[in-house]
């Protein structure tokens, strides 16, 4: 008995250092990263679901791609689309995420042109809860941002389907998204020249959108239009194949932005991110009644393909604020952007450049859009300084496409020929068909 009565405090004693121990040492953790271990674990989980929905994001542009375009060409959207990912991911690794948020900038000074913190992941001496003020963990932080990177490519993709070579695309998709498209990004996210200027885009209306939207516009002018597109006539109609499929691309594109936008809050602060959940939302709602009502008003009939593009204006459009405007502010965005995208469909078909899925009007014009709504609808931005940014942007991504479209169209050539167009790239280029045993080869 009088052992265990000495037993009794060591015992004590021993669960009281185990017990106090780990908890001593998360709190110099905290107190390092002013964040507790449990709010930096629910901020990391957040960021890597919404990480997942901008994945599917990829799933969605492939299906609405491969939707309204031709069957005949329906393995070569989702073959691009596939390699796109892979290329943002690889890339985006490599050099991509050390050249947009580079550390220190050494051209222009502290905030900058061009800074590169060498090739590789680098995560240094404490990748967790001391990286970011204890809201994420480096790579959670490397994986949210390359999937945004892959998304600028894959704006471009539909623009030019039914015409480019696949070794083209995917050597300017390559160039473009390794050096080009995080340069750019730096200059705000990578808190460059344009951030401390006081120019604002929340999720990417210019710095993703734009920036796909502006090398698609190169990439449609150097191309040229789809043969029997613009006929002596006039414009003629190349239906897609599936509106069922682009359908649920739209849904996939529009489930995924919640992670695009919602994941840019950077943290899983219940408030932010629900108000920006409810912005996106009714912006997309707002874009979709946008283009029905402008779709039944020009062309007298509710066009679905307008329909769809109009929610996917309405999310674009709204990207660039969706924390910093109303609800009312995001609803009048959105159904803007709906109209808009009507209009600037309509507009370059008429101006003959060729765009079958409408990538340019969604991504380009919504994205310049959305961007000069920040100045418009919040108080506490300048629409000069945004119009500013829309044009940096527009003249470095524009150049850089057109540069790099323009050297490989004089050296390996940048379209298919005749016959293959008319035959359709799945069989040229990929030995296949979409749909084994039904494919109809037509000048369509």
């Amino acid at each position: 008995m009088g052992m265990a009565k000495h037993k009794l405090p060591i015992t004590l004693a021993l669960l009281a250092l185990l017990l106090l121990g780990p908890i001593s040492l998360v709190s110099a953790q905290e107190e390092e990263a002013a964040v507790s271990i449990e709010m930096f674990t629910i901020n990391n989980t957040w960021m890597l679901v919404a990480t997942f929905l901008v994945f599917t994001m990829h799933l969605g542009f492939a299906s609405l791609e491969a939707g309204l375009t031709r069957a005949k060409n329906a393995v070569n959207i989702l073959f691009k689309n596939t390699a796109i990912i892979a290329i943002g991911l690889l890339t985006y690794a490599l050099c991509g995420f050390n050249l947009m948020y580079p550390g220190e900038f050494i051209i222009g000074g502290e905030a900058g042109f061009f800074g590169f913190a060498g090739f590789g992941l680098n995560p240094g001496d404490d990748p967790g809860i001391g990286y970011a003020d204890g809201a994420y963990t480096y790579w959670t932080d490397f994986i949210f941002q390359a999937m945004f990177a892959a998304t600028a490519a894959t704006i471009v993709s539909g623009a030019v389907a039914e015409r480019i070579k696949l070794s083209s695309f995917l050597i300017f998709s390559a160039i473009y998204v390794a050096i080009f498209y995080p340069i750019a990004g730096s200059w705000q996210w990578g808190e460059g020249f344009l951030d401390a200027m006081g120019f604002y885009d929340f999720a990417g209306s210019t710095l993703v959108h734009s920036a796909g939207g502006w090398a698609a516009l190169a990439g449609v002018l150097l191309l040229g239009p789809r043969l029997g597109k613009y006929t002596p006539g006039g414009i003629r109609a190349i239906e897609g194949h599936s509106m069922p499929l682009a359908t649920i691309g739209m849904f996939l594109l529009w489930l995924g932005w919640f992670g695009f936008n919602g994941g840019s809050v950077l943290s899983a602060d219940p408030e932010e991110v629900s108000f920006v959940f409810v912005t996106t939302a009714l912006a997309a709602a707002a874009g979709i009644m946008g283009a029905m009502a402008a779709s039944w008003t020009i062309i007298k009939k509710p066009d679905l393909s307008m329909t769809l593009n109009g929610s996917l204006a309405g999310l674009v459009g709204i990207t660039a604020g969706a924390d910093v405007v109303g609800v009312t502010s995001a609803i009048i965005i959105g159904f803007i952007a709906g109209i808009i995208v009507v209009g600037s469909v309509l507009l370059l078909d008429r101006a003959r450049l060729d765009d079958p899925v409408g990538a340019i009007s969604v991504h380009l014009v919504c994205g310049i859009w959305g961007t000069l709504a920040v100045g418009i609808f919040s108080a506490d931005h300048s629409i000069v300084t945004q119009l500013i940014g829309v044009v940096s942007y527009g003249v470095f991504c524009f150049v850089s496409a057109f540069a790099i479209f323009g050297i490989l169209k004089a050296t390996i050539g940048i379209r298919v020929s005749e016959s293959e167009e008319m035959r359709g790239l799945d069989i040229d280029e990929h030995g296949m068909e979409a749909y084994g045993g039904f494919q109809i080869f037509t000048s369509r």
